[in-house]
C-alpha cells in the first residue's frame, strides 16, 4: 500500500474517533508526516481526504501555502527594490509572518467546530518562517481539527520539515505511515 493510502486510513481512524471538546487548539492538530519526495502523491492525494471527510459528515476546507510569499511579495510596495537587494527583505520577513498569521486566522475563524481545516503548502515556506510558528499562532483560530501535510520526518515527537532543519516538539498528534 502506497504513502498517501496509509496516511488516508490512519486519518480515517482519526476522523471517527470522538471529538472531545476539552482539548488544546493545539492538540486539534493532526500532522501528517511522509517523506519530501511523496509531495507530488500526497498533493494528488488531498481530494481523497476531503472525500472522506465530508462521508462522516464533518465540513472540509483547504489552505493552501505554497503561493503566500508570492502573493504577499508581489502586493509589497517595495518589491522591486527587495528584487535588487534581497538582503534587505531579511528585516520584514516578521511582515511576512504576520500578514500569513491573519490570513490563516480569517480562513480558519469561520470553520465551524466538526471541521477539518487541510493545510497544504508547508514546504514553501522552509526558510521564511517556522511551520511551528504557523501553527501556534493559527490553532486558536481553529474550533474544529486541522490536518496539516508536513514533508518531512517525525523522531518522536521532533519534526523536521524537508528533514533538513532542527525540528520542534509539538503537542499534535502525528499521522505516519
Amino acid at each position: 500500500m502506497n504513502v498517501s493510502k496509509q496516511l488516508l486510513q490512519k486519518y480515517r481512524t482519526h476522523l471517527e474517533l470522538r471529538w472531545p471538546q476539552y482539548l488544546s487548539a493545539t492538540e486539534r492538530v493532526w500532522i501528517a508526516v511522509y517523506d519530501p519526495e511523496e509531495e507530488r502523491r500526497m498533493r494528488a492525494a488531498v481530494p481523497e481526504f476531503g472525500l472522506v471527510t465530508e462521508e462522516v459528515g464533518v465540513q472540509w476546507a483547504q489552505i493552501d501555502l505554497t503561493h503566500a510569499f508570492a502573493q504577499w511579495m508581489n502586493a509589497h510596495p517595495y518589491r522591486e527594490e527587495y528584487f535588487r537587494e534581497p538582503d534587505l527583505l531579511s528585516a520584514t520577513l516578521t511582515d511576512f509572518e504576520d500578514h500569513l498569521f491573519e490570513d490563516l486566522q480569517a480562513a480558519l475563524a469561520p470553520l465551524p467546530q466538526r471541521s477539518v481545516a487541510c493545510v497544504t503548502g508547508a514546504s514553501a515556506l522552509f526558510g521564511l518562517t517556522r511551520i511551528s510558528k504557523v501553527i501556534e499562532r493559527a490553532a486558536p483560530a481553529l474550533q474544529g481539527r486541522m490536518l496539516l501535510f508536513f514533508p518531512g520526518s517525525l523522531d518522536g515527537h521532533n519534526y523536521r520539515l524537508l528533514n533538513a532543519r532542527d525540528g520542534w516538539n509539538y503537542h499534535s498528534v502525528p499521522l505516519v505511515p
